[in-house]
């Protein structure tokens, strides 16, 4: 199952809690995301509602984050900052993508940014029945602003799978799993609605 939804949706960093906040943090999402994987292949004459705490989430990718993200890809982190508005940041490899493509020479942005750099993108997720999408309203490597082609190519060579060999466009319209059928993004929290 395609959980990348709804992990970016519902999440802000858990830095300053304790080792014991951050398990149970995460242990209250891991219960959460169950019930909504649960939730998905039952029937209700109404929507369920589930709400999901960005300091869960956090924790959840502090706890998990080695199981679940990518090599090259470390201290992911997401924050809901208002209605619809996402933003991330993770510590990228940016060497292993450079490696694999061949240089542009010095106008390349790329052959400029090396090592275990943090990269932020943020932006709006709209979300309606079943579907949804992802519109960057911004990218950055180390605080320097950088053109969405980068992050493209970012995307492109860490969400490479069997079922995508050319990763995932950050463009396109995604299915919601779970029977998800919408996620309302608000301060500090994210609605999941089945």
């Amino acid at each position: 199952m395609k959980l990348f939804p709804l992990l970016l949706a519902t999440t802000l960093t858990a830095s300053s809690q304790s080792a014991s906040t951050i398990k149970a943090q995460a242990d209250q999402f891991e219960q959460k995301l169950q019930l909504i994987v649960a939730q998905a292949d039952t029937e209700s004459s109404k929507p369920r509602r589930t709400t999901v705490a960005q300091t869960e989430v956090n924790s959840y990718l502090r706890v998990k984050g080695p199981e679940l993200l990518p090599v090259g890809v470390t201290d992911a982190t997401v924050a809901a900052d208002g209605p619809g508005r996402l933003s991330g940041r993770a510590i990228v490899d940016l060497d292993v993508v450079r490696e694999k493509k061949s240089s542009g020479g010095w106008l390349d942005p790329k052959s400029y940014l090396t090592g275990r750099l943090p990269v932020t993108a943020s932006g709006t997720l709209h979300t309606r029945d079943g579907s949804g999408r992802f519109a960057l309203a911004s990218a950055e490597v180390s605080g320097i602003p950088i053109p969405k082609t980068l992050l493209q190519e970012l995307v492109s060579y860490y969400t490479r799978s069997t079922d995508h060999p050319n990763g995932v466009n950050i463009d396109d319209v995604f299915e919601l799993p779970a029977n998800i059928r919408e996620i309302q993004v608000g301060h500090g929290n994210a609605i999941v609605i089945q």
